[in-house]
C-alpha cells in the first residue's frame, strides 16, 4: 500500500526503485497474481527474527567485492540484526569496510579515509562476539 513518497523514504531505496516498487504493485495483473498467492497460503509477512544482542549498535558498515561464505545482502542482514547500520557507499562515517576478493573502488575510498578494513572472516569474527 505503500506509494512512492513512502517508498522513497526507505533508507537505501531510491526514486528509481521505489518508482518501479510502486508501478509495479499499481498494475491490476499483479495485484491478481498476489491475491491468488494468498489464496494459496503463500505467507505474505516476513516470520519474526531471533533477537540478537546488539553487539553492532552505532557501527556504520560497507560490503565490497565477492564474498564466499555469504552475500553482501545476507552480511548487511547479520549487521542490521546486531543493531548496526549496512550502507552501500564509503564515507566518512563508515566505521568498517568489509573486503571480499575483487574489491575495487569502495577499498581505495576506505583506504583513503583511514576506515578500518576487515576481511570477511574477520567480519564474522565480529558477528560471532
Amino acid at each position: 500500500a505503500a506509494d512512492f513518497e513512502q517508498l522513497n523514504s526507505v533508507e537505501e531505496i531510491g526514486p528509481k526503485i521505489a518508482e518501479s516498487v510502486a508501478a509495479f504493485f499499481r498494475q491490476e495483473s499483479n495485484k491478481q497474481v498476489i491475491a491468488k498467492l494468498r489464496v494459496a497460503g503463500v505467507t505474505m509477512t516476513a516470520r519474526a527474527e531471533m533477537a540478537l544482542t546488539p553487539t553492532l549498535a552505532g557501527t556504520t558498515w560497507v560490503f565490497t567485492g565477492t564474498m564466499t561464505r555469504m552475500t553482501r545482502a545476507e552480511a548487511g542482514e547479520q549487521v542490521k540484526a546486531r543493531g548496526g547500520k549496512a550502507v552501500g557507499s564509503v564515507s566518512q562515517k563508515t566505521d568498517y569496510v568489509v573486503a571480499g576478493s575483487d574489491a575495487g573502488s569502495k577499498l581505495d575510498k576506505a583506504r583513503e579515509l583511514g576506515v578500518d578494513i576487515l576481511t570477511e572472516d574477520e567480519f564474522i569474527e565480529h558477528l560471532n562476539e
